[in-house]
């Protein structure tokens, strides 16, 4: 079966996931803050124990490098060059015995550290 919410890809076109529980959870975040106008934006910058490091933020601005991936009404931003190094993901958020926060499952990653916050790409 084929799911509604997936982001189909086109030919040559970089696409991430963004799951039930993470949906749930950016909505509780955006009623927290009061504001429906932003989205969660998530970043690849350089540091972390394994190279690069994920990086979440609320953001209201839009710039034009960035790709919007909506599910349910919830929008995720990517910036052009994060989403090379986030092709193919899925954004979810975990609540487990050792915390809450989002999880980044990145099929580009071939080492990624304990915490799950940094990897690097071989």
């Amino acid at each position: 079966m084929i799911d509604p919410f997936a982001v189909e890809r086109m030919e040559g076109d970089r696409a991430v996931t963004v799951s039930d529980n993470a949906v749930r959870r950016i909505e509780a975040i955006l009623e927290m803050e009061e504001t429906s106008n932003q989205a969660l934006r998530v970043t690849v910058s350089g540091g972390g124990c394994s190279g690069y490091q994920y990086g979440f933020s609320l953001d209201e601005n839009i710039a034009t490098d960035d790709r919007v991936f909506e599910r349910s009404g919830v929008k995720v931003v990517i910036d052009n060059i994060s989403l090379d190094l986030l092709d193919g993901s899925e954004i979810d958020y975990v609540d487990d015995l050792i915390g809450s926060y989002f999880q980044v499952r990145n099929p580009n990653a071939t080492v990624s550290c304990g915490c799950g916050t940094s990897f690097a790409i071989g």
